[in-house]
């Protein structure tokens, strides 16, 4: 999962170039729009469907090759491309990526973190030793837990889009 979200990071610092020629207040302005646009869908507040490919990796990766389907897998879960993401932190983190103008080795960080954080869940809820009242337990706190998340980068990127006037 984290190669899978290291590539993603590379990817977007790589595009993030093309962003460069816009003024960095109109980049900044942009960013903390989206995320506040974020707290606002992970509230409930309005309705924006996330760009994703709704659907879960199939079945017969796994099948076919245990091995190679685990790595696939998470490869795949790390990247968040074609998986869910439910939350719209790891999308405004990706808008930040892709219009900061970061170094490389940001974007890299960033992607790092995002394949760390999707690793983060299934390991949590294996090394909790009751699965179904680990998963009940997220249900209960999920919004909480993508508010909070949103609220963070908002905040985290006001603060930076100040600094850097």
């Amino acid at each position: 999962m984290v190669a899978g979200g290291l590539f993603s990071g590379v990817v977007l610092g790589l595009f993030s170039g093309l962003s460069t020629p816009l003024p960095a207040s109109w980049r900044y302005t942009a960013i903390v729009a989206v995320a506040l646009l974020g707290v606002l869908r992970d509230g409930g507040v309005v309705t924006i469907p996330l760009p994703q490919n709704a659907r879960q990796v199939p079945q017969d990766v796994l099948r076919r090759s245990p091995g190679r389907g685990a790595l696939r897998f998470g490869f795949e879960l790390g990247t968040g491309v074609r998986t869910y993401v439910s939350a719209t932190a790891p999308y405004v983190l990706a808008v930040a990526v892709l219009l900061g103008g970061q170094r490389p080795q940001v974007a890299t960080l960033a992607g790092v973190g995002f394949g760390a954080g999707r690793a983060a869940t299934p390991l949590l809820r294996r090394a909790s030793g009751a699965v179904e009242g680990w998963d009940a337990d997220l249900n209960a706190r999920l919004r909480v837990i993508t508010v909070a998340g949103s609220a963070a980068l908002a905040v985290a990127f006001g603060l930076l889009f100040l600094h850097r006037l």
